[in-house]
């Protein structure tokens, strides 16, 4: 338990580091004034002053803020602080000081993976046959144990993966399989067979097969700097695509909500993930911070994509949102959240009823 919090505390203390950096640096960028950076909310544990900026730590680490000068709308400012106003600023400065936070939380991700693709490398299964099933369109064309998948359609193939990529792409139209077997090397033409399967979020779907399986030979390879900056950028946006791909079947009921967790959940998947070792940390870190950013960007009164879509209806409109309209949307999604939050709390409990 004790290492579950202390975990718990680290990964979000470096998620909310990092999204606060991202406001901070853009804020200072634009020349707008941060009178506060603080890790945490409520009272001071520790601060010190540097420059015109006092740095905080504080006692609830659930989440932390930036307090820039002018930050509120209709704020008194004097007139020798108007040139360091957020308030004053253009509004495509204001919208970048905003959107940093998210988008330095997918920086976070992108930087993580680069590093553990960078010092591991990739381990992939090889396209070796491990074993045929009956009935099965490879069988029927031939293909036996042991043989080595070359290319399909002439497209070389290196792995495993890329193999049932391809396959699965093929709609079952035929494909033309380029096998080593032995010293012999030839070419096999089948049709891929649709097999009813479910996919991650429990649903039916039609999978193309001929009807194989691995060997589980596993091979390394090792990734130069541009390799691994590639398939760094890659896996953030896979994350990206299945959480914005969650949400949307939550809302609209394919998915469960009762698989919704909140900080106690967080804590016991971060303790399990430092117990497995740094790499396993490291990528549950990843993951969390592009979850952080993809949230951050939902157009919420209170989060940074409210704060962009009320700058989005002043470009179109040309002038901003009255402040009555603000305060009010403001305490709906304030009130969202909170919600939101005694929600996945009941989850969490439920979760630890249950022995989950």
């Amino acid at each position: 338990m004790g290492q579950s919090i202390i975990a718990f505390v680290v990964v979000l203390g470096i998620l909310v580091f990092f999204h606060e950096l991202g406001h901070f640096i853009v804020a200072r960028l634009c020349g707008v004034g941060v009178e506060t950076f603080s890790l945490g909310f409520g009272p001071k544990i520790y601060r010190f002053k540097k420059g015109f900026t006092e740095y905080c730590l504080s006692v609830i680490p659930l989440g932390g803020y930036v307090k820039m000068v002018g930050e509120q709308p209709g704020e008194s400012i004097s007139q020798e602080e108007r040139g360091r106003s957020f308030d004053h600023k253009p509004l495509y400065q204001k919208a970048l000081i905003v959107a940093a936070g998210p988008f330095f939380n997918f920086f976070l991700a992108i930087v993580i993976f680069y590093t553990i693709f960078q010092f591991s490398g990739l381990y992939l299964i090889a396209p070796v046959v491990g074993g045929v099933g009956e009935d099965t369109p490879a069988m029927k064309a031939g293909v036996e144990k042991g043989d080595e998948i070359e290319a399909i359609n002439g497209i070389p193939i290196a792995s495993w993966e890329e193999m049932v990529e391809i396959i699965g792409a093929s709609r079952g139209e035929a494909v033309e399989l380029t096998i080593q077997r032995r010293d012999r090397r030839f070419s096999l033409s089948l049709v891929p067979r649709a097999r009813e399967a479910k996919n991650i979020f429990g649903e039916p779907v039609d999978r193309y097969m001929i009807g194989i399986s691995a060997s589980g030979d596993v091979f390394h390879e090792p990734l130069n700097p541009f390799q691994a900056m590639f398939h760094g950028v890659k896996k953030s946006w896979e994350i990206v695509e299945l959480t914005v791909l969650s949400v949307v079947k939550m809302i609209t009921g394919t998915v469960s909500s009762d698989n919704m967790g909140g900080p106690i959940l967080i804590a016991q998947m971060a303790g399990k993930q430092a117990e497995a070792g740094m790499a396993n940390f490291a990528f549950f870190i990843a993951m969390l911070s592009i979850n952080l950013g993809i949230i951050n960007l939902f157009p919420v009164p209170v989060l940074d994509g409210g704060h962009l879509l009320f700058f989005g209806i002043e470009a179109v409109r040309g002038r901003a949102a009255s402040e009555k309209f603000r305060e009010k949307a403001n305490q709906f999604g304030m009130a969202l959240l909170v919600a939101l939050m005694v929600f996945v709390f009941y989850n969490d409990i439920i979760r630890i009823v249950n022995g989950g």
